[in-house]
């Protein structure tokens, strides 16, 4: 959806019903979109399956330390994200522009550091997790594989979040659709051996999902250099060291957000692993389930980031927490729904992977909790966006760091361990670290002051805060939003 049509829906958002077919137009795509990108993992843990739980568990390592990389991607997308919003918003369409090529820059650089990274520390960062010697091996293998080429990871982060942050959520949709398809057809190709070409395992898995990143960014780029909104410009690919601290300022809180949380995760999957290959297999096959579950929330977070961005940058703070709020209580509404299906019938979507009666077990007893604390994620996923895209980076990062450590790894441990509950125990421990998280996210909201205004009270005239409010202080509009 091209900024121009998206800008002519929210002239018309003065009611209810507008806003919330705004949202709906914004977070379908999106929903879409993270559909089919779930579908990649889930596709990749399917057929790895079929290989055998060795496998499982060695994807499963590598994809762990690969959600680091993620967070760093992630986190510049996020930044992009927000200030493209927040310029095209306040009609700054030039500056929107400049600062999403310098994203790019910042992406390719970032791209390359860690594939070297990969290229020389695979093993060793893999040892980390304490894994079998056997899972060792297959995991480094694809690991190796999947992120040293990491520059088509983090491009395809950055493109996406150009897009979205321009209001085209539709984009980034067909080229997620495109290129899952083409995955799941080279993952059973590359796997299982077809015609001329032989079956590679594992091996096959790492060069589909490759494969697909490099199509994937060619196609993000694509549509950009279609965009009318977002058009590249001969001089501002020179490097811009005001534009880039600025993208390091606003992603490092979202970067320190998911570090904290997947440095977490590296400690309690050490927990989950030393219960033994199997239930490590269950968890990451419950998890490939339960996933799906996300993509309901992160549809509507990207809606919210979008919007709530867009409506900060036009300092209109009362549609921004009115956009924030109807975002979040329709994800809860369809995660809910979602929650009741992980409930009663996740444990059968477990035989798709396996057929062992124990590993099932596991599976269900995970997914039965998870049905539990849907609605609260929900939460959790729409006021983080909702943050992100009001400014504040760095309330969700302190939150997450303490629901991480104090909640959920000190829980995994105490409830899987100690007390012997296995796989339940720690689900049982990701949920109330949700719970937790969703209660405070929702406090802070609703008691206010949890948008960061960009404008300076010195230099804006428009401005209604106090004289001492200097440019990356909190909001302090007499309505508090």
């Amino acid at each position: 959806m091209a900024f121009s049509h998206h800008e002519g829906l929210l002239s018309k958002d003065n009611n209810l019903r507008e806003k919330i077919k705004i949202i709906l137009i914004l977070a379908i795509p999106a929903v879409i979109e993270n559909f089919f990108q779930t579908t990649l993992g889930f596709v990749d843990t399917y057929f790895v399956s079929k290989i055998g739980l060795v496998e499982v568990s060695a994807v499963g390592i590598a994809n762990a330390l690969l959600a680091i990389y993620f967070a760093v991607f992630m986190a510049l997308g996020v930044a992009a994200n927000v200030f493209i919003s927040n310029f095209l918003g306040a009609n700054q369409q030039d500056k929107a522009q400049h600062i999403a090529q310098q994203a790019i820059i910042m992406a390719i650089f970032l791209g390359i550091v860690f594939g070297l990274i990969t290229l020389f520390f695979a093993e060793p960062l893999l040892r980390l997790m304490g894994i079998a010697p056997n899972v060792l091996e297959a995991g480094s293998i694809y690991f190796r594989i999947v992120a040293t080429p990491s520059v088509f990871m983090s491009l395809m982060f950055v493109l996406s979040s150009i897009l979205r942050g321009s209001g085209d959520t539709k984009s980034p949709m067909i080229v997620s659709i495109v290129i899952n398809v083409v995955h799941a057809l080279l993952d059973y190709v590359f796997i299982f051996g077809f015609s001329f070409i032989p079956s590679l395992g594992i091996i096959g898995a790492a060069w589909a999902t490759v494969i697909a990143r490099i199509l994937g960014s060619i196609g993000l780029y694509f549509y950009i250099k279609r965009s009318k909104t977002i058009a590249f410009k001969k001089e501002y690919w020179k490097i811009d060291w005001k534009h880039q601290w600025e993208l390091v300022t606003m992603g490092s809180p979202a970067a320190g957000e998911r570090l904290v949380m997947r440095a977490g995760q590296v400690v309690y999957f050490g927990f989950i692993v030393a219960l033994g290959t199997n239930t490590f297999a269950a968890h990451q096959i419950a998890g490939n389930i339960e996933i799906f579950s996300y993509m309901i929330g992160y549809g509507f977070s990207t809606a919210a980031t979008i919007l709530v961005g867009q409506k900060v940058g036009a300092s209109k703070f009362e549609e921004a927490k009115q956009y924030a709020k109807l975002c979040t209580y329709l994800s809860v509404v369809f995660m809910t729904i979602l929650g009741v299906f992980l409930f009663f019938f996740g444990g059968w979507t477990g035989t798709f992977f396996t057929t062992d009666i124990r590993v099932l077990d596991e599976i269900k007893v995970a997914l039965q909790v998870s049905g539990v604390f849907q609605p609260f994620l929900a939460f959790v996923l729409v006021l983080t966006g909702a943050f992100q895209g009001a400014n504040n980076t760095k309330f969700p990062m302190y939150l997450t760091a303490i629901g991480m450590w104090v909640i959920r790894t000190l829980f995994v441990y105490l409830l899987g361990i100690r007390l012997g509950w296995g796989l339940m125990g720690v689900w049982i421990a990701i949920g109330l670290d949700i719970i937790v998280k969703a209660l405070i996210l929702w406090m802070k909201f609703t008691r206010g002051r949890w948008i960061i205004t960009k404008s300076d009270p010195k230099t804006d005239p428009e401005s209604k805060c106090h004289p001492q409010t200097t440019k990356e202080t909190m909001s302090c509009c007499p309505n508090n939003y």
